[in-house]
């Protein structure tokens, strides 16, 4: 189902929604957990990942035995109840994991309820020719082991869940431990939408406390012919390791660039758009700028107009202190960063009153000017935090933007009426997504045509995943026969 929000269309998604926050069905109502809801026992969560795994067989045996139709009819009840619960997930997903906004959440759970393809996506090939005919079919691989995020948790259960059954397969998940009940909340989703239907009661499953060990147990299993890992660079590399047909979605740090014949005005007002939507928690999302030295007071005046906090580069550095940790080795030198967990998701005068700067709630985004080796523009931080880079000309921009993705080929963007400039860029930086003249989210349909996800596999290959992504070629061949002409 694919739908083309425009800008006053999304404005009215989030009024909506922040109208809903207050109402009774979205708070959470404070006896909830990794097993159940205001008393509700949650459906398809196991305490044992070996009972999961084959709860989700069941599923798969199930769906395959169905028609592509009546697969569809699944999907259409899942989406039909991921609108009806979207404030609610997002809410339970702020309260768990203290990241994020709940209007801007309820939004992504909309969108993957509208844009994730479903058996659409599912199409055969046939080739005749004097020889006969060969079909060539998209099939299932049997259950997938998906390793889900803290980040977007119940929106990429539910993209997944659709994706996958679409393909008919069976799913379990392992979800991230700081987001385990959200995570299995929607997982109980699938199988509330697929009970109602006549589907299966247990589509999909999961575990009821997910760790390391049950994670292994999943890449072990032979029952799992594929695993699908949304996360971090050390979870995706043992989901890489495991000698199993693996997907991996990995960590991205966005740079965007905008040069002088760019619209500043529109540049100004979708960089901080972007990079403000859930608190900066879309691994698309605008991490770092560059911008031409003949444009930056403009380009930062219009930021400036849409909810910033400009900080001095020594504010800016005390500020790299409080939401990077330093990690150091036994002799007391600092080897490296990594994020303050705390910091995560969470809205800019929250990250402000750490450093004792009180700022109401118009100020959502926090921008300093920073050198190019500022932790800034070097980390990936996924908090409403933007480094901006002065440039002289384009080879700066493109040098640098292409430097501080650090190779991960994920998303990258750029503000620009020049199509050379923007054609050099995007062949040097070789992201999955690469963003023109609009907000980041525009890159998964958000506001922008095309599927959404939430598993952008960069690493291996498969890109903006979908139902196709989860599915293995089959060949069959009639030699000389079944062709009409």
């Amino acid at each position: 189902m694919a739908i083309n929000w425009t800008e006053a269309q999304i404005n009215e998604i989030v009024g909506a929604v922040l109208k809903e926050i207050g109402n009774e069905k979205t708070a959470a109502c404070g006896t909830w957990n990794s097993t159940s809801y205001c008393g509700r026992k949650l459906i398809g969560i196991y305490a044992d990942m070996n009972d999961a795994i084959a709860a989700a067989n069941e599923g798969y045996k199930a769906v395959r035995a169905m028609s592509v139709a009546e697969r569809e009819k699944l999907i259409t009840a899942i989406r039909t109840l991921t609108r009806e619960e979207a404030s609610v997930m997002a809410a339970l997903g702020v309260a768990e994991t203290k990241m994020g906004r709940v209007d801007h959440k309820t939004a992504k759970h909309i969108l993957v309820a509208d844009k994730t393809p479903g058996t659409e996506d599912i199409k055969a090939e046939a080739i005749t020719g004097d020889n006969g005919l060969t079909l060539t079919e998209m099939a299932p691989f049997g259950v997938v082991g998906s390793i889900t995020p803290s980040t977007n948790p119940s929106e990429t259960v539910i993209c997944n869940s659709i994706g996958m059954i679409a393909a008919g397969n069976g799913v379990v998940f392992n979800p991230h431990p700081n987001a385990i009940s959200t995570s299995n909340y929607a997982v109980d989703l699938v199988n509330r939408a697929s009970a109602s239907v006549g589907g299966p009661e247990v589509l999909v499953a999961s575990v009821v406390k997910p760790t390391m060990e049950t994670a292994q147990v999943m890449y072990k299993s032979p029952l799992i012919r594929l695993l699908v890992c949304t996360g971090g660079p050390g979870v995706v590399k043992a989901v890489l390791s495991s000698g199993k047909k693996a997907i991996g979605a990995g960590a991205g740090n966005p740079p965007v660039i905008v040069d002088d014949t760019a619209d500043i005005a529109k540049a100004a007002k979708d960089i901080i758009d972007g990079c403000t939507f859930d608190n900066n928690l879309p691994c698309i999302a605008e991490k770092e700028v560059f911008v031409f030295n003949n444009v930056a007071d403009q380009l930062i005046d219009g930021m400036m107009h849409h909810g910033c906090y400009k900080l001095t580069l020594q504010q800016a550095d005390a500020l790299a202190d409080i939401v990077l940790d330093k990690v150091k080795d036994d002799k007391g030198n600092v080897i490296k960063r990594v994020v303050n967990r705390d910091c995560v998701g969470r809205d800019a005068k929250v990250l402000l009153a750490k450093m004792g700067i009180t700022v109401g709630d118009d100020i959502r985004c926090i921008i300093a000017e920073v050198p190019f080796e500022h932790l800034f523009v070097q980390e990936e931080l996924m908090m409403p935090i933007l480094g901006i880079v002065r440039v002289a000309n384009i080879d700066e921009a493109i040098d640098k933007a292409c430097k501080a993705e650090h190779g991960n080929r994920h998303t990258a963007h750029m503000h620009s009426k020049n199509i050379d400039n923007l054609s050099r860029f995007a062949k040097a930086v070789e992201t999955t997504i690469f963003v023109k003249n609009a907000p980041s989210y525009a890159g998964i349909g958000f506001g922008g045509e095309g599927h959404t996800t939430f598993t952008i596999a960069g690493p291996t290959g498969e890109g903006i995943t979908s139902a196709r992504s989860f599915t293995r070629r089959r060949r069959c061949v009639m030699a000389d026969s079944f062709r009409i002409i």
